[in-house]
């Protein structure tokens, strides 16, 4: 999920991370699959599957489910998925894309389409939110791989676009760490020239990036939130962006 709220968007979903952790996996085999038979399924000659494999990796997923979720892809009898791309709005006219990889696009586009009507928000046609967001490659480091002086300079150097930091206490989690744009096409290319200044990234994607926020508080806020999570925790779903701004202090509230 892509928003605002000093760049910790996602620390309202603390409570339940072992609990989304299987469906975390899901998807990720998911990704593996789709990847790796869009192309060859060797990660060394498979830009996509290569960045598939080490998000995977990034989130403790077990290496004999990533060699399963491959291996499936080379099954005759394996499912072909559709990507597709979902646009709405939400409370207080938030922009919202969902990013679905799916066996059966009826289902996919009902279930969508009910979550945005049950829970406050309205599903649009394609292309009726995505001009508010711009395709950016997005790679996050943990707040120990430099200072932000340091992240920034090697960003530079790279070629990247721009960096976001949030030192936290060290950990990477729930946002913390520093998180670098860069064009999408030029997302390879930057990736392999930090990883030779800053080591290994913590994930390396293509993301939908807000050009602007929208503010929302109270119980917008809240309705947003559980808007985003209904859409995200959808079996077919693989990611949730949003181009909303949430203070700190309403954050707070939503996690209880």
């Amino acid at each position: 999920m892509a928003g605002h709220s000093k760049f910790k968007n996602i620390m309202h979903r603390k409570g339940r991370a072992d609990a989304a952790r299987s469906k975390l996996f899901s998807k990720l085999s998911r990704e593996i699959t789709v990847a790796a038979k869009a192309g060859m399924p060797d990660p060394n000659m498979n830009p996509r599957l290569r960045l598939a494999v080490n998000n995977a990796k990034a989130e403790s997923l077990p290496k004999d489910v990533i060699d399963r979720a491959i291996k499936k892809s080379q099954m005759g009898d394996a499912a072909n998925y559709d990507e597709i791309r979902y646009e709405g709005v939400g409370p207080g006219g938030v922009g919202i894309v969902v990013e679905v990889l799916t066996d059966n696009r009826n289902r996919a586009a009902a279930n969508v389409r009910s979550i945005f009507g049950k829970m406050g928000g309205n599903m649009g046609a394609t292309g009726s939110v995505a001009f508010n967001f711009d395709r950016a490659g997005e790679i996050r480091y943990p707040s120990k791989a430099g200072t932000e002086d340091a992240v920034m300079d090697a960003a530079i150097e790279a070629g990247a676009d721009d960096v976001e930091s949030d030192m936290g206490d060290g950990v990477y989690e729930f946002g913390e760490g520093h998180t670098i744009y860069t064009a999408f096409e030029a997302l390879n290319e930057v990736a392999a020239a930090l990883e030779k200044t800053l080591g290994p990234a913590n994930s390396t994607k293509i993301i939908w990036r807000p050009k602007s926020l929208v503010p929302v508080a109270g119980e917008q806020a809240a309705a947003l939130m559980r808007l985003i999570d209904g859409l995200d925790e959808e079996d077919d779903v693989q990611a949730v962006y949003a181009n909303f701004d949430i203070s700190d202090e309403d954050m707070a509230t939503l996690a209880g």
